[in-house]
């Protein structure tokens, strides 16, 4: 036996003994490894400092004398988490659903401003929630907090109470996208304006200048760059929507994407820098040339099967608006975006 694993009073005899048999030398080796293997081993609670937890200091023990006696005294602790959701697959959005729901309910009575008068409040996104969360919540279970947060932000500025601007300002975006404003484009010392417009995976900037027409892409002309009539005539859409063809000059660099995105994408950069130019132009850039739908319908009642398609487009011109449709990526084990391969039972 050791003298480390004796408790201290039985150390000093266990010293003074002799032992009972003769004692027989162990070689060098086996004794270097012995005292290794009892020095790992200690009962002093300084060595131990850095290792181990502090004591855990109960109310009233130093009063009791002594450094951690405790007498007879019992104390009966266990460990409590500090949320009760802790053992959930998801704790800190249950947590969270919770706590907006308690204040939902605590403040359902306040009055309510009608949904459209509103301040407009953009929300965290789904990803930087689970970043900050570390958990993977799902879509369908974030949108149960968006749905309580867009009812909290209907009540009334002049009565919300503090505990609800703090829920709403923790689910806010640092950056409200709703403020900003696009920055208007000017005309240039030399008369040009400059428009940008995307379609796809195509840019395109144009410059537009008071001249006679001339419109050159990537110093090329429009028949040479654009093959398809449809796509030289989405180019310019823009000044014949609005019966400027032969009143401005364009200059245009495009790339990325096929020929069809590009002269779209051209299309709305031409528009943006047209209303430079012309700000007025707006209604007809975005409906058409006809001024009301009542001279619209009637010219189109009037007319022939011809020219109601050709009015319909005019009407619709849609120069100012971007298009977001993209072509949707192909997914593992399908043909395509959608398609997949035939489904054989054997």
């Amino acid at each position: 036996m050791k003298a480390a694993w004796l408790p201290h009073h039985l150390r000093g005899s266990l010293r003074c003994s002799r032992p009972t048999r003769a004692f027989i030398a162990k070689p060098l080796k086996q004794r270097i490894l012995l005292n290794a293997s009892t020095k790992t081993f200690s009962t002093s609670s300084t060595s131990s400092a850095g290792i181990a937890a502090p004591e855990i200091k109960f109310p009233g023990s130093e009063s009791r004398g002594g450094e951690g006696d405790y007498g007879d005294t019992i104390f009966y602790a266990r460990l409590v988490p500090e949320s009760p959701s802790y053992f959930t697959s998801q704790p800190t959005f249950t947590d969270d659903l919770l706590s907006l729901q308690t204040i939902l309910r605590k403040y359902a009575a306040l009055p309510v401003v009608k949904p459209g008068d509103a301040p407009r409040v953009a929300w965290q996104p789904l990803m930087t929630y689970r970043q900050a969360a570390g958990e993977a919540v799902k879509s369908a279970k974030y949108q149960k907090i968006i749905a309580i947060l867009q009812r909290l932000n209907q009540i009334h500025h002049s009565v919300m109470p503090r505990a609800v601007k703090q829920a709403l300002e923790k689910f806010k975006r640092d950056i409200n996208p709703f403020v900003n404003a696009a920055r208007p484009i000017k005309v240039d010392q030399f008369g040009r304006a400059l428009g940008a417009g995307r379609r796809k995976t195509s840019t395109a900037r144009a410059w537009v200048v008071e001249g006679t027409g001339e419109v050159l892409v990537n110093g090329k002309t429009l028949a040479d760059t654009f093959g398809r009539i449809h796509d030289r005539e989405s180019a310019v859409w823009a000044l014949k929507a609005t019966e400027r063809l032969d009143k401005y000059n364009v200059w245009a660099l495009v790339q990325g994407g096929g020929t069809t995105g590009q002269a779209e994408a051209l299309t709305l950069a031409v528009a943006k820098a047209l209303l430079a130019h012309e700000p007025a132009l707006k209604p007809a850039l975005r409906r058409g040339e006809p001024d009301t739908m009542h001279t619209y319908l009637n010219t189109l009642f009037n007319s022939s099967e011809g020219k109601k398609v050709l009015l319909l487009t005019h009407f619709l011109a849609g120069c100012i608006t971007r298009d977001p449709r993209k072509v949707e990526r192909k997914k593992p084990g399908h043909r395509k975006a959608r398609k997949m391969p035939a489904w054989v039972k054997r």
